[in-house]
């Protein structure tokens, strides 16, 4: 064992019961996410390194440090996506998806990657949940988005006390100057109480300076200026238009001035849900988004209203409190052959059942053949409603011995009845 090369740090197998709890969550997202009329789109892993650069932000920690370039055999810088809204917008651009229809609801859900400390529901290999709507400018749909993410984690079973909407407005390009010139005067006077990262962003982008996890910083930002002053009345009024159309929806939520996202592109609305469930801890964001509305014309687009959110299923997951067994789907029928005859006789009774849709194993391991005992210990362990015993005697009967683990009865049932009776037992 000590040759067997180990696994990249930061990204992580996924094996049973724990992957029929991600196959949950993600079976749970589709469905909400298509009840919204969003469609799923799939785009390649790698893309080429200027998409993110033009559009996350030169000057953003997920450019300068964390992601995975490389040049390709052509000579040509790649990188492996670090998050998902610019593979969609330069997908919607190529295929001018603005001819095809008015509105345009997608979501993806996939593998992401960024070269960042590893640690608990943060890897360097981490999976997102995530959806992009184009071409539409209306507050309701903002709070739409937010309203369709509160369903999802409520879905998933998250107690609606558990979950935090928080909310902010970015303003419109020019609101932005004028708060960022703000925001570097005050701490160019404070300078002597930041931190070297602190002194670097202050320099290239000092609204990141606001999420700073040093205490020192904290405590300064608390008293620095709040993006909603900077704001002018259409931006206010947008902000509030949200705020009413989530309490149409009978969404609770914070409005937080202090809230920035870590990507450049996001203008106006911007809101994280977080959860007090499980076990994440004071890392208790699970999902972000908001508005970005100058993406699609700075990457060679028309000018196109758009918004979109990126759920991390990681973090999600270990706000789920049940144990990944609970998630398992059950057994339908565990079939147990007495011997080589039995397997013989058995098998072809099983890919029935199993062409038929129901989930069926066959013990095909010699040595446990003629072990009873053993083949029920080990249908047991994979939660198997039903045991069909296959022995000389039902073959020469053509009626097999079906055990019902659930209620302990048994039933002889003729091999030309075997799927109806499997199915009313399993009902």
């Amino acid at each position: 064992m000590a040759d067997v090369p180990p696994s990249v740090k930061g990204m992580n197998d996924v094996l049973p019961p724990e992957v029929s709890k991600w196959h949950f969550l993600e079976q749970k997202a589709r469905d909400v996410l298509e009840s919204f009329a969003y469609r799923e789109v799939r785009t390649p892993i790698l893309e080429y390194t200027p998409l993110f650069v033009r559009s996350v932000g030169e000057v953003t920690d997920v450019v300068e440090k964390q992601m995975y370039t490389f040049d390709d055999r052509d000579g040509r810088s790649v990188t492996m996506r670090p998050e998902g809204t610019a593979a969609a917008v330069r997908a919607y651009i190529e295929r001018a998806q603005w001819n095809l229809e008015p509105v345009t609801r997608w979501y993806y859900l996939g593998p992401m990657f960024r070269h960042e400390r590893a640690q608990r529901g943060r890897l360097r290999q981490f999976h997102q949940v995530g959806a992009e709507l184009f071409g539409v400018d209306e507050p309701t749909v903002d709070a739409e988005m937010i309203a369709m993410l509160v369903a999802l984690l409520g879905e998933l079973g998250l107690p609606a006390g558990a979950v935090q909407v928080t909310l902010n407005s970015l303003g419109d390009f020019d609101e932005r100057v004028t708060y960022r010139e703000r925001l570097v005067k005050f701490f160019r006077a404070h300078e002597h109480a930041l931190d070297d990262e602190s002194r670097r962003r202050l320099e290239t982008n000092p609204l990141r300076i606001l999420d700073s996890k040093s205490p020192e910083v904290k405590a300064l930002v608390a008293s620095a200026p709040v993006l909603l002053d900077s704001l002018g009345e259409a931006s206010k009024a947008r902000l509030e238009k949200v705020r009413e159309a989530l309490a149409a929806l009978g969404v609770a939520y914070e409005v937080d001035p202090r809230l920035v996202r870590g990507l450049d592109y996001y203008t106006a609305t911007i809101f994280e849900l977080k959860t007090t469930a499980g076990e994440l801890g004071a890392q208790n964001t699970v999902c972000g988004g908001g508005r970005y509305d100058r993406l699609v014309e700075s990457l060679g687009g028309p000018k196109t209203p758009a918004l979109g959110f990126g759920l991390g299923v990681e973090r999600t997951l270990l706000a789920l409190a049940e144990p990944a067994e609970n998630y398992e789907p059950t057994l339908g029928v565990f079939f147990a052959p007495m011997d080589a005859a039995a397997l013989a006789f058995a098998l072809p009774l099983a890919h029935g059942l199993r062409k038929g849709g129901l989930r069926v194993e066959i013990e095909h391991r010699a040595a446990s053949l003629k072990n009873l005992k053993s083949q029920f210990r080990r249908a047991d362990k994979l939660k198997a409603r039903l045991v069909a015993i296959v022995g000389s005697n039902e073959i020469a009967s053509g009626k097999l011995t079906i055990k019902d683990l659930a209620s302990g009865q048994q039933h002889e049932v003729p091999v030309a009845e075997l799927e109806t009776k499997v199915r009313g037992l399993l009902d």
